[in-house]
């Protein structure tokens, strides 16, 4: 099963996994980018909408892909990796300009994937959030938290691959986690697809339009 070829694939194969969620109070979001893309594959195949719930990770200053917070659009502010902030001797205030300069981006990209549509209604409904892959978990908690606060009736996370240990802390956060593949030693997400091509905005409002 590992490695995934591609998001489209995987996207196929978590659909089998979610068949039973296939129904007119359903909605599938996708976490930009490569979760929309995921997400895109699920929602033909259990025939629901696609939205996209927009997130940005918090990234470590000197190794930004070190994930240690998120945002989500909803306005809750910012989600932290207490743990992780521990160990990296930060406090959130640390953070300030981080958090500033992603709060920008994530307006930006509510601006340009939505294009003055509103917000998926979300409350009373059985919503699916789809990404590519769990690391640290915290941009999917960010999205969860949101979206419960918007009053989504039950909350579904489904991902092709993650970290035992992520996976096990979204149970907290989710009614129900699906994963596909749960590996033991995990350095990324992207290793364990043969293809894991970086998206543009561009193919993001492809997929969400198409």
């Amino acid at each position: 099963m590992l490695p995934f070829p591609d998001r489209r694939t995987a996207g196929r194969l978590l659909a089998e996994k979610l068949k039973g969620f296939s129904s007119q109070r359903a909605v599938v979001l996708g976490l930009p980018r490569g979760g929309v893309a995921v997400g895109h594959e699920v929602a033909a195949l259990l025939d629901v909408p696609l939205d996209v719930i927009v997130t940005r990770k918090i990234g470590y200053p000197p190794s930004p892909e070190l994930g240690v917070g998120a945002i989500a659009e909803g306005g809750l502010g910012p989600v932290f990796d207490d743990d992780l902030l521990y160990r990296l001797s930060l406090t959130p205030a640390d953070l300030a300009r981080v958090v500033a300069a992603e709060e920008e981006e994530l307006a930006r990209r509510v601006r340009v994937y939505r294009a003055g549509r509103p917000p998926p209604v979300v409350a009373g409904r059985c919503v699916i959030v789809v990404d590519d892959g769990l690391a640290t978990g915290v941009t999917a908690r960010a999205a969860l938290r949101s979206l419960r606060a918007a009053g989504a009736d039950y909350l579904v996370l489904a991902v092709p691959v993650a970290p035992l240990a992520a996976a096990e802390t979204m149970r907290d956060e989710a009614d129900e986690v699906v994963i596909i593949a749960t590996p033991r030693r995990f350095s990324s997400v992207g290793e364990w697809y043969l293809s894991f091509a970086q998206l543009t905005d561009a193919d993001v409002i492809a997929l969400l339009t198409s």
